[in-house]
């Protein structure tokens, strides 16, 4: 018989809610939570020996030292396949589901499954390397969900021939496989097809999709005049914080950020803030955060009458590793934040 083992967070590992993310890896013997039900949907075939449970911050925070403690637990353990989730819209769950996924992947070159919903970023960061399924928003979806990955799982253990993901129900990955048509039809003959049915306002499906993007209109410049007149606010990717990350932002793929007074500070002083930035050298940042959040800066141009002030909060989190979607609904989130407090003029930093 077959053996697949499941990773967990530890809400669906049955450890505790929000409270208790931060709990390190442990890997138990046999069955917890939705492992029960994989269990179910594979059968007779294959028999999940493994539940590995791993809190959602602690792998985004310690995302290193999480996933080098799972690979050890994985070392002389036998297994076929490796399935994590569904992880649903839970933003740092599928960021942990598609690490993890990957890493096991990569170093013991078994099949990888896992489930999230359209709207989890995760989908975006690891939609090309792995096998993603497309979930429910909720736990209500967890059979379902569940059947899905075990159904694959498998046709992957079989060696069945694999249908195109639209068809089996994952999200495409981005690989074009070349097919014989029987009877054939030659690339003229198809492409004036769907040129007719797309003259003729009738469905067609392209044999080359291209990826949308939102394109956000460049907003109005400021006169010098106009700009002399507003508060400006602060936004930064760069990963500035106060010491210690109170908000536990993480260090790579954010899925939070957060918003820090300012209001009596000249400049922000060494030992009192730092980056949690993971791409890049932090050396700079923390002997000066300024570099990356101007304050001193914009203090300056305050006195001398350049701008009407600086807003009371900057905002902060990471961008190295976040998803266009979770960016967007940050950036979103902030945006709202700031209009409603009346702010017109925003400096958008980076690293």
């Amino acid at each position: 018989m077959k053996k697949a083992i499941l990773y967990l967070n530890q809400f669906f590992g049955q450890i505790g809610g929000e409270e208790l993310a931060d709990h390190a890896p442990e890997i138990r013997e046999g069955l917890v939570g939705p492992a029960m039900e994989l269990n179910k949907q594979l059968g007779d075939e294959v028999e999940v020996t493994h539940t590995i449970i791993c809190g959602d911050n602690f792998m985004g925070s310690r995302q290193e030292e999480a996933i080098n403690t799972i690979l050890g637990f994985l070392e002389g353990k036998e297994f076929d396949i490796f399935f994590a989730g569904p992880a649903f819209r839970a933003g740092r769950y599928g960021s942990a589901c598609g690490n993890i996924c990957k890493a096991v992947q990569d170093k013991f070159k078994v099949p990888t499954i896992t489930s999230m919903n359209d709207e989890n970023p995760g989908v975006e960061m690891f939609r090309k390397e792995l096998f993603i399924f497309k979930g429910g928003a909720s736990a209500a979806a967890m059979r379902n969900d569940v059947k899905a990955m075990a159904q694959f799982g498998l046709k992957l253990i079989k060696r069945e021939e694999l249908l195109p993901a639209e068809e089996e129900g994952y999200f495409g990955r981005g690989i074009r496989k070349q097919v014989w048509l029987n009877p054939p039809v030659v690339a003229t003959e198809r492409v004036i097809d769907m040129l007719l049915k797309k003259v003729h306002g009738q469905p067609f499906e392209t044999e080359l999709p291209i990826p949308k993007q939102d394109l956000v209109p460049i907003a109005k410049a400021l006169t010098a005049e106009e700009l002399s007149k507003l508060e400006v606010a602060v936004v930064t990717s760069g990963g500035i914080v106060p010491v210690g990350n109170p908000d536990r932002i993480q260090s790579a793929s954010a899925t939070k950020w957060g918003k820090y007074d300012i209001s009596k500070l000249e400049d922000l002083v060494k030992g009192e803030f730092m980056t949690i930035h993971a791409g890049f050298d932090p050396m700079a940042a923390n002997n000066d955060p300024d570099v990356i959040v101007p304050l001193d800066a914009l203090r300056a141009y305050e006195k001398e009458g350049k701008i009407g002030g600086v807003y009371k909060y900057f905002y902060s989190t990471v961008g190295t590793g976040t998803t266009q979607a979770e960016a967007a609904r940050m950036g979103k989130e902030i945006a709202a934040e700031l209009v409603e407090a009346g702010v017109k003029a925003v400096i958008l930093t980076s690293t």
